[in-house]
């Protein structure tokens, strides 16, 4: 019984511990957007890679994302999520060592 009950109050404690993160992504109007192609690039953009990660496409060339992730924006896996569509985005950042590190992104 006192197994049941330290079971019972330990699962909300570890429930409630972690922390969800949500991204900052701002814009600023001083910065040109930049019109992009977003998609999953293992799946849809044909990127070396490990696992599904957001990637975008601006021109011919292609970056992985740091600073949103691939279901951020819905599940990936869904019908019009990045693995099975490559969507039209509205984005700003930087290429830093090969990856778009991002300070804004929406989609259009």
């Amino acid at each position: 019984m006192k197994k049941l009950i330290l079971l019972l109050l330990f699962v909300p404690l570890v429930s409630f511990g972690q922390e969800t993160y949500k991204s900052k992504l701002k814009f600023n109007p001083e910065i040109n957007l930049i019109k992009a192609e977003a998609s999953c690039g293992i799946c849809m953009l044909n990127m070396e890679g490990k696992e599904c990660e957001l990637a975008v496409k601006i021109k011919d060339s292609k970056y992985y994302v740091v600073g949103t992730g691939i279901d951020d924006y819905g599940d990936a896996h869904s019908e019009k999520g990045f693995c099975n569509a490559i969507r039209k985005a509205d984005i700003q950042g930087e290429v830093i060592d090969n990856k778009f590190h991002i300070t804004y992104f929406k989609l259009r």
